[in-house]
């Protein structure tokens, strides 16, 4: 390696350790901050801490190594400008190209070891934080209940209440639980001005003690009709305090916090398993749209409307088919028409939101096996904006550059993150949401790259009042002459 070589890695290796390292412990801190209310207090043991900071950092490395590309190039060709290190290599002849070419086979080489993170380590660290997360809940079971809806993670009930408080919060207050275990509906209802929850750690019961409340409890199996739900046994009380225990024994999974329950998520995967998975959702999703038209087409009797030959047409009847029927036949038709219209549209709001959620699922795992390829790229499109921008400002330190680089990944990630929303609402196909910030961040680099290769500012403001000058020059030169 050439000792110019060398010596330009060096001047970007530098501030590229330093930002790294500071970017990636302010997400960390971030992460463990958001996280810091549902964890701090609980009894968790420090072990437990250090695994989810473990696998935080490893989930945000792909996030972080963009974000120091980019500050350090501008910190680096900046450097190399402020000291006029670039007018001495021209004038020896070295070209910019020439002298980013190190720095920039070095970008590449970051980007192919994002790809390398988000495709294998990004996966595992989610899938393990996600379920040490759960894990940690099934151990602290007062920790999953969320205060203000209905929460289904204690299976066969639903508990909700509005307001978690204490210490350990797990104080209640306006508690409704409806128990389901006998999948029977909410045939069991409890509701209370407030409770508590004591539960010990590893213990397969969680107590509840409820306050001021009222018990509901119907004792048949189902009925049909109103009149007869009407007339089933019940029982009914009001209590001062009513104790009752859960059994948690199946959610605890043996205790194990390191235990792997939940997959369910395209973060999770590597690319290979998300391909492997959108045929799978996407045939769902298809077979799940055939068959709500398939039933939409039973309901409407679409089958029975069919062409007549022109032979068997009666010449006699009216264009118009209800014209052809009396007054109280056309109520009758019209009727049956509004009944069944209704009960189509009715069908197709209850379908409504779960072909949408579907639909929403299957742009998930789209956008997210699109994504990876796009952000892995990230290293490069941020390189080949930032050391244009380096030598075009001829600043270095952590003043103006840190300016300029938290303004163009703010853009960068806030077109990423609209794009991937676009797209998963179906706005926007997978591809376009997830390469739209490259789409229009590769020109920008392109621009800036040939700026600074021209020695040129970002804005060459001659350029535009030139023409407006040479105007003037015309106009009041026409004007002496008449």
């Amino acid at each position: 390696m050439k000792i110019l070589d060398r010596y330009i890695l060096k001047s970007f290796l530098v501030p590229f350790t330093a930002t790294f390292l500071i970017v990636l412990f302010v997400l960390v801190m971030q992460a463990l901050w958001q996280a810091f209310e549902n964890i701090a207090g609980k009894g968790i043991s420090i072990i437990f801490i250090l695994k989810f900071l473990y696998y935080t950092t490893l989930m945000i490395i792909p996030q972080a190594l963009p974000i120091g590309v980019l500050l350090s190039s501008i910190m680096a060709l900046g450097n190399l400008g402020e000291n006029y290190e670039f007018a001495a290599a021209k004038s020896a002849g070295i070209s910019l190209q020439r002298l980013v070419r190190p720095i920039a086979i070095l970008a590449i080489a970051l980007s192919g070891l994002n790809f390398l993170f988000l495709n294998n380590i990004f996966p595992y660290a989610t899938l393990n934080q996600k379920n040490l997360y759960l894990n940690i809940k099934k151990k602290k079971p007062a920790m999953a209940l969320v205060p203000g809806s209905f929460n289904a993670d204690i299976p066969g009930y639903q508990i909700k209440f509005d307001e978690k408080y204490g210490e350990d919060e797990n104080l209640l207050k306006k508690v409704l639980i409806y128990d389901l275990k006998g999948n029977r509906g909410n045939q069991k209802v409890i509701t209370a001005k407030s409770g508590k929850i004591v539960s010990k750690e590893g213990s397969r019961y969680m107590t509840f003690i409820l306050y001021d409340g009222n018990y509901y409890e119907e004792h048949v199996k189902s009925a049909r009709t109103t009149l007869k739900r009407k007339k089933m046994a019940a029982s009914s009380a009001t209590f001062k305090e009513y104790e009752f225990n859960i059994d948690i024994g199946d959610a605890l999974d043996n205790g194990k916090l390191d235990s792997i329950n939940n997959t369910g998520s395209p973060m999770m995967f590597t690319l290979k398993e998300i391909k492997d998975t959108i045929p799978k959702l996407k045939s769902s999703y298809d077979e799940d749209l055939q068959l709500k038209a398939k039933n939409i087409f039973i309901s409407t009797q679409a089958k029975e409307l069919y062409k007549y030959p022109d032979s068997l047409k009666n010449n006699t009847l009216d264009s118009i088919p209800l014209n052809n029927f009396e007054l109280q036949e056309k109520i009758t038709i019209l009727n049956a028409a509004i009944t069944k219209t209704s009960r189509v549209v009715s069908s197709l709001k209850n379908s409504k939101a779960s072909i949408k959620w579907h639909r929403k699922v299957l742009n998930f795992y789209d956008t997210e096996y699109y994504n990876r390829m796009a952000f892995s790229l990230s290293c490069i499109i941020l390189f080949f904006i930032g050391a244009p921008l380096g030598s075009i400002i001829r600043k270095g330190g952590f003043g103006m550059p840190m300016i300029l680089a938290i303004a163009v990944y703010v853009i960068y990630f806030f077109t990423n993150t609209f794009g991937k929303n676009l797209a998963e609402e179906s706005s926007i196909s997978a591809f376009l949401g997830s390469w739209i910030s490259a789409i229009l961040m590769i020109p920008v680099a392109i621009l800036l790259t040939r700026r600074a290769t021209k020695d040129k500012g970002i804005f060459n403001i001659d350029s535009f009042l030139q023409p407006i000058s040479n105007l003037l020059k015309k106009y009041y030169k026409k004007r002496d002459n008449l």
